[in-house]
């Protein structure tokens, strides 16, 4: 039984039991919600209580039109993505209060404003209160344990986020009574001692949790991907911020353990083609996913995220000429040093031919205007949807009504997490030296996945293995950077383009200066257009008088429609009115508290610390 079928399902199973006038019945102890005091009976009750981290923490593609945590929604703040006019900002000022926003902001730390709520953590502790006072002497010790690791896998998935948003954040491990005011009020621990306490809890994970729970259910496998998401964020972040060498070196050690888990079971592998990860109705069985969200209509649980990659639907932000300098060529080298034929070419067409296949995967073929830059995304849509453009779409790809399925930890992530903590290791920590076999394992993995029939049509070719004797030289190189971790940094960003990962990377590498656009004129740049036979909808006389339709040519040359010269409107596409965000500091890594809270704090009279630099 998949598990959102399952939750999903208990709100119905409430409506039935009150229907009934018989008052027996009504008086009866609710069967779908728990009273404290009642519970706690056996696994049922257990594992009902720890169903509802499901859809907190493994959203998928949220549902309707809800975006928070969601790829392609959620996540559009990058340098990898562009829209018209100003970028939108970082976080500039101290809010009012840090109630309860964007679940996306909170997760990222951004300019929407994340949350300052620890009621999740308390969550997980009143289920390890419950699961030792009360279900204890009720369950084997092997269920006991199971749970407890649970709980603790929770807790820690969510003091990775509070820490990864606010640094410093009030550690709790036990359930906290209103009266016990001290604790309730006490000030920030040190970021080291609470993701200490995450490092010991997911230790326990790895130790108890079951390798199944049955499918659909968190197991240690997709305990252990998360694990070396979490590690690999905190261990860099430790490293490339200056914070604490013995501690980025433990948490990266860990990273390492956890992808060996799920490496090394030999339980998934990359034998599908990278589309099918995002546009399946049903990932059932898809050997690269640990753990999905299914969307079913007859549930009423759909969502919108392949919509808005429909060839029609706006999005807002679309991918710069940054990011797509930045895919490979299929011969395993950047586009200066290529000898494959159209490695110069900026066109669309030629790029879906000579790059990554992620590129041809990730964007439609051809230009269209509503996306910002005019190269389209549509990873998350199907290749038939964008068949409908012009036209009705189906409820699968129109509106709320989508029903393709969402990845929620693939085997991807695993590994480029896994090889990149072995590389930092490597470099800076004295570790094993990275080995071919290394990156067979991971980067060349990924890189020999079966490509779609669809691709092969349009002379795609898979992208040759990266070796350690021949690494791209790549004259955009961040000096700082050794080639072979530039090289992972760079699968990452083709690998995961619109989903959660790249200002999460840029935060942990110290790279948010790639935030400011007027570091390299690219970022306001689409791909190469003939603006009069791919986008002549532009070419109006109102787009003519307000001067506001570009291109740059390859030597820096601005061409402006002014509507004699349609034929000259041939270069990179300029973002329409495209500028800069406003001007951010060292500061926006970490958010700033609310005035409220400190304000609460001291009506208590006790003190809470704002975060430094705000």
């Amino acid at each position: 039984m998949k598990y959102f079928k399952y939750i999903y399902g208990l709100p119905i199973m409430a409506a039935l039991f009150l229907v009934s006038c018989n008052k027996d019945v009504l008086d009866r102890t609710p069967l779908t919600s728990y009273i404290d005091g009642q519970y706690w009976r056996g696994e049922d009750d257990i594992r009902m209580y720890a169903n509802s981290y499901y859809t907190n923490y493994f959203n998928g593609y949220n549902s309707g039109f809800g975006v928070d945590y969601a790829p392609v929604r959620g996540y559009t703040f990058s340098d990898d993505l562009t829209g018209k006019n100003a970028q939108t900002s970082f976080e500039s000022s101290v809010p009012t209060t840090r109630g309860s926003v964007s679940e996306a902001a909170d997760w990222l730390g951004t300019y929407a404003g994340p949350t300052w709520d620890f009621a999740w953590v308390r969550k997980s502790n009143v289920m390890l209160a419950r699961l030792n006072d009360v279900a204890k002497p009720k369950i084997t010790t092997e269920a006991y344990n199971h749970w407890t690791a649970v709980a603790r896998f929770f807790r820690g998935f969510e003091y990775s986020r509070l820490v990864s948003v606010f640094g410093d954040v009030p550690y709790f491990d036990k359930e906290v009574f209103d009266t016990d005011l001290p604790t309730l009020y006490k000030d920030r621990d040190a970021r080291g001692v609470v993701m200490d306490k995450v490092y010991d809890d997911f230790k326990y994970v790895m130790a108890n949790m079951r390798d199944n729970d049955g499918a659909q259910f968190l197991n240690k496998y997709i305990a252990a991907a998360f694990i070396s998401r979490f590690m690999l964020f905190e261990g860099t972040y430790e490293h490339y911020h200056g914070l604490d060498a013995a501690r980025a070196k433990k948490y990266l050690e860990f990273a390492v353990e956890a992808g060996d888990y799920v490496i090394n079971s030999n339980k998934f592998n990359f034998t599908r083609d990278f589309k099918s990860l995002f546009s399946s109705d049903n990932l059932a069985g898809h050997p690269e996913v640990l753990l999905y969200r299914t969307y079913d209509a007859a549930l009423a649980v759909t969502h919108s995220i392949g919509s808005y990659q429909n060839g029609t639907e706006v999005v807002g932000v679309d991918a710069n000429l940054v990011l797509i300098k930045s895919f490979l060529l299929n011969d395993g080298k950047v586009w200066q040093n290529s000898a494959v034929t159209g490695a110069n070419s900026f066109t669309i067409a030629d790029l879906v031919k000579t790059r990554d296949p992620r590129f041809e995967a990730s964007f439609y073929d051809k230009a269209l205007v509503p996306s910002a830059t005019l190269l389209y995304g549509f990873k998350f849509a199907s290749r038939e949807a964008l068949t409908y453009i012009g036209k009705t779409y189906p409820a699968a790809w129109g509106s709320n009504t989508n029903t393709s399925d969402a990845p929620v930890m693939r085997l991807a992530e695993v590994v480029l997490n896994w090889i990149e903590a072995k590389a930092v290791l490597a470099q800076y920590y004295a570790g094993a030296a990275i080995t071919q076999s290394d990156l067979n394992k991971s980067i060349n993995a990924i890189r020999n996945r079966p490509l779609d029939a669809a691709a092969v049509a349009k002379g795609v070719l898979k992208t040759a293995p990266l070796t350690l004797g021949a690494l791209p030289l790549d004259p955009a190189k961040d000096a700082d950077i050794p080639d072979l971790i530039w090289e992972i940094r760079r699968e990452r960003r083709m690998e995961f383009v619109f989903e959660h990962t790249r200002l999460l990377d840029l935060k942990r590498w110290k790279k948010l200066n790639n935030m400011d656009f007027s570091t390299n004129p690219d970022y306001f740049l689409g791909p190469w257009v003939n603006v009069q036979a791919e986008a002549p909808s532009y070419l109006t006389a109102a787009n003519a008088t307000a001067r506001n339709v570009k291109v740059r040519k390859a030597d820096g040359t601005i061409v402006t429609y002014d509507g004699t010269n349609a034929a000259a409107m041939v270069g990179y596409w300029m973002v329409t009115n495209a500028a800069n965000r406003n001007a951010f500091t060292d500061r926006a890594y970490l958010a700033p508290v609310g005035q409220a809270q400190i304000i609460q704090y001291q009506e208590k009279g006790y003190k809470l610390t704002q975060t430094p630099g705000w």
